[in-house]
C-alpha cells in the first residue's frame, strides 16, 4: 500500500509539474541554468541547478516561484540531461517540501538542499528522514554550524559553506567549522586557484565554482610543438574551400589527434553508415563542413588532456551554441563555432588569452571577439560566458542592445547542452 501510496503522488506530482512549466505558469520564459560541483582531481561530482528566468537567476531555496519553475523544467527536460547523468543539487523551500513537489525527481540521481535556518516547517525533520529513506541525498547549504540546525546535520550527506560570505581573515578558522561533521563538506563560490588551495588546505572534499576555467598561467609557458601544429590545422579548416589532402598530412602527423578523429568519426555523432579505417577516407565521407567540425572537436579533445573535463564539455557546449546561433545575427556559422570553442583554449593550454589569440589564424574579427573587445562577432560569446558566469546584468544589456529575445536563445542553449554531452560520450 506504501509503495502504491508513493507510486500515486509521484506520478500527480510529475503531471502537475510538467503540465504547468509546459504552460509557463510559473512566469513566462524560464531556463535552467547549472554550476559544475568538483572533486580534489577535477571530477565532476554533480551540477547544482539554478533557476534563470531571462533576467535573473533565482536560487530555488530563496524563492517559491523558482523551486517550482525548477522542478518542473527537471521533469521536463529531464534530470540526467541536465547533469549529464551526473547528481543534481535542487535547493527547495519549505513550501515545496511540505508540498512534496521534489517527489517527482530520480532520488537516485537528486540531493535536496535545505538552508541550515529552515525553520518554518515544524515536522522538517521527519520530511528530511522520508526523503534519505526513498532514497534522496541532502544537504545543508549556507551551514554555519548553527546549533539549532544540528539535528538536521547529523541527517545530512553534504554541508555546503559559501566562502564568499566569509571575509578572508576569518578563513583561517574554516578547518575548525568542519570538526566532528561526518558530512562531506562543499565549499561555494570557489573562483579563483587561490581560494581552491585555500579551502582545500581546510578540509573540504567537494568545490563549486568556476576557478578551474581561471587556472593560473604558468610564467614563460611556451606552447607545446604538437600544439603549435594544432594551430596550423586551424589554418587550413579557416580556408575555403578545406584543403582535405593538407589536412589530413598534418592530422597524421599526431598519433593521440589521429586517434580522437578516428574516434569521433566513428561514433554515433557522426552518423556514418560504415567505419573509417584512415584520415583521408575519413575526411573525404565526412565532406568538408562535417570535416571542419569533427577535427574541431578532436583537436579541443587533445587540447584538454589532463584538465577538467568540465572545460571540454564547455568548450562544446560553446561552439555550438555560438554556431546555432548565428543565423539570429547574419554572422557565419562556422566562425562562430570556432570562436565559441576557442574560447576555451586559454584555460586548457594554461595560458592567457592576449598570449594565445595572437596565434591563432583567425579573421581580425574573430581574434577581437576572443579578446573580448565587444564586436558584433563576440555577441553570441559574451552572451554563454556571461550566463556561465551569472554575470545577469550584463547578458541582459547585450541582448537589449542588439535586438535579441532570451526565448530565441533558449533552444540553442538546450541543443548545444544536448550535443555537448554527446560529444562527451563519443570520445570517452
Amino acid at each position: 500500500m506504501a509503495a502504491q501510496t508513493l507510486q500515486a503522488r509521484h506520478d500527480s506530482s510529475l503531471q502537475d509539474l510538467a503540465q504547468s512549466s509546459l504552460n509557463g505558469e510559473t512566469g513566462g520564459v524560464r531556463y535552467v541554468v547549472r554550476q559544475p560541483i568538483l572533486d580534489p582531481q577535477s571530477n565532476v561530482h554533480g551540477y547544482e541547478l539554478l533557476f534563470w528566468n531571462g533576467s535573473e537567476v533565482v536560487l530555488g531555496g530563496k524563492s517559491e516561484l523558482a523551486a517550482h519553475a525548477l522542478l518542473g523544467n527537471a521533469m521536463v527536460f529531464g534530470v540526467e540531461e541536465l547533469t549529464s547523468g551526473q547528481l543534481a543539487f535542487v535547493q527547495c523551500t519549505a513550501e515545496s517540501l511540505a508540498e512534496e513537489w521534489v517527489w517527482s525527481l530520480p532520488p537516485k540521481m537528486t540531493v535536496v538542499e535545505v538552508l541550515e535556518d529552515t525553520t518554518e516547517l515544524p515536522n522538517l525533520l521527519d520530511l528530511c528522514r522520508k526523503l534519505k529513506e526513498t532514497g534522496f541525498r541532502l544537504a545543508v547549504d549556507d551551514f554555519t554550524r548553527n546549533p539549532a540546525a544540528q539535528p538536521l546535520v547529523e541527517l545530512a550527506d553534504y554541508v555546503k559553506v559559501d566562502i564568499a560570505k566569509i571575509k578572508a581573515p576569518e578563513r583561517r578558522f574554516l578547518k575548525g567549522m568542519l570538526n566532528g561533521i561526518a558530512a562531506c563538506p562543499i565549499a561555494v563560490n570557489v573562483e579563483t586557484q587561490e581560494e581552491y588551495r585555500e579551502v582545500w588546505g581546510a578540509g573540504f572534499k567537494l568545490f563549486e565554482g568556476f576557478y578551474f576555467c581561471r587556472p593560473e598561467p604558468v610564467r614563460s609557458h611556451q606552447i607545446p610543438a604538437n600544439r603549435m601544429l594544432h594551430i596550423e590545422i586551424l589554418e587550413v579548416l579557416q580556408k575555403e574551400p578545406v584543403n582535405l589532402d593538407r589536412l589530413s598530412q598534418l592530422v597524421m602527423c599526431d598519433a593521440s589527434l589521429t586517434y580522437s578523429l578516428l574516434r569521433l568519426v566513428n561514433s554515433p555523432i557522426c552518423a556514418m553508415r560504415q567505419e573509417v579505417t584512415s584520415i583521408h577516407s575519413a575526411l573525404m565521407l565526412l565532406g568538408e563542413e562535417r570535416s571542419r567540425r569533427i577535427a574541431m572537436l578532436a583537436i579541443a579533445n587533445d587540447f584538454d588532456r589532463g584538465q577538467p573535463a568540465e572545460l571540454l564539455r564547455m568548450a562544446f557546449e560553446r561552439g555550438r551554441f555560438c554556431e546555432l546561433a548565428a543565423a539570429l545575427l547574419g554572422l557565419v556559422p562556422s566562425e562562430q563555432y570556432l570562436i565559441g570553442m576557442a574560447s576555451m583554449f586559454p584555460a586548457m593550454l594554461r595560458t592567457t588569452k592576449e598570449d594565445l589569440v595572437p596565434l591563432l589564424p583567425l579573421r581580425q574579427e574573430a581574434r577581437d571577439a576572443l579578446l573580448g573587445k565587444g564586436n558584433r562577432e563576440g555577441i553570441f560569446l559574451d552572451l554563454v560566458a556571461c550566463q556561465d558566469s551569472r554575470e545577469l546584468t550584463a547578458h541582459q544589456d547585450i541582448l537589449q542592445a542588439n535586438g535579441l529575445r532570451f526565448d530565441q536563445l533558449l533552444r540553442h542553449l538546450a541543443d548545444a547542452r544536448a550535443w555537448a554531452n554527446a560529444a562527451i560520450r563519443s570520445i570517452n
